[in-house]
């Protein structure tokens, strides 16, 4: 009987410990959620400030971009060449395609013919316009000189012959074109065109 009243009251004193202990940690929880409420009352939120960018800056900015589009503008003004549809050149009728310009010796259009020269070039004309094509060959001949190439192949493909037709005829009006041959078969043989860019002088091959 002793025994049994001993272990009552020692559930009773662990009981109220519990209750005790579980008081002091929601009394804790409380005091920690009201100082913080407590401390953000009256606080405002921070507004971003406006910074306007810097005039130098900005200046500096708006000189890049004209200078940029004036190099672009300076690029296209060079690689530009007007090439006429009405000029029509006295190029052979029989055998393959050649020209040799006056003043050069023909010797390098067999030159051509027999593949001595490989172009570090290539024009695929396949599927563009007159128009199209007349810019994009100016362009070439153009990049060619500047990096110092002297031979490109130019790819006018079969189709219904108009490009093909047409592509000699604005070669020889291009002051720079020394001479052009058909392609070997290695570089597109009738599909193709090798030509001759007379580069500048202080890097000329010849």
């Amino acid at each position: 009987m002793k025994a049994f009243k001993k272990e009552l009251k020692a559930l009773k004193k662990q009981t109220l410990a519990s209750k005790l202990n579980n008081a002091g940690s929601i009394d804790r929880v409380e005091e920690e959620t009201f100082s913080f409420a407590d401390a953000m009352q009256g606080v405002k939120p921070l507004q971003q400030d406006k910074i306007e960018p810097d005039k130098q800056v900005a200046l500096f900015n708006k000189r890049q971009q004209a200078s940029t589009a004036h190099l672009t503008h300076s690029k296209q003004l060079a690689a530009s060449f007007s090439f006429s549809d009405m000029y029509q050149a006295a190029l052979p009728q029989e055998g393959p395609m050649r020209y040799c310009r006056d003043g050069e010796s023909s010797h390098i259009v067999k030159q051509l013919r027999r593949g001595d020269y490989s172009p570090e070039m290539m024009l695929d004309l396949h599927g563009l316009t007159r128009e199209m094509a007349k810019a994009e060959l100016a362009a070439l001949i153009h990049s060619a000189r500047k990096s110092s190439i002297d031979c490109v192949s130019i790819m006018h493909g079969f189709g219904q012959g108009v490009l093909k037709a047409a592509l000699p005829h604005y070669l020889v009006q291009h002051p720079h074109v020394r001479a052009f041959h058909q392609a070997p078969l290695e570089y597109g043989g009738q599909a193709a065109l090798l030509v001759l860019i007379d580069i500048p002088l202080q890097n000329n091959k010849r």
